[in-house]
């Protein structure tokens, strides 16, 4: 197993980004995850979906939506972890 992180950023009190990321071989399984790194105890601070688009024969983009469901801005980190390289 591959793991690392692919970007990070940060999403403003109350609303959601979208970021994404191409040119991933169509034959690998990834999994993704985001994790705040911003700490604040207490609750969650964010919800994130992944949606797919085969790019090509050979390659796939991932979309990656982030919202933060706070009223503070929160650092994330977007990380994968590749099952089968």
């Amino acid at each position: 197993m591959i793991v690392g992180t692919q970007f990070t950023g940060t999403v403003n009190p109350n609303t959601t980004h979208r970021w994404y990321t191409f040119n991933w071989p169509a034959s690998w399984d990834v999994v993704w995850t985001v994790v705040s790194t911003s700490p604040r105890p207490g609750a969650p601070q964010v919800d994130w979906d992944v949606a797919v688009e085969r790019a090509s024969a050979a390659d796939i983009t991932y979309w990656i939506t982030i919202r933060n469901v706070t009223s503070q801005p929160v650092n994330i980190e977007a990380r994968y972890a590749i099952m089968n390289a």
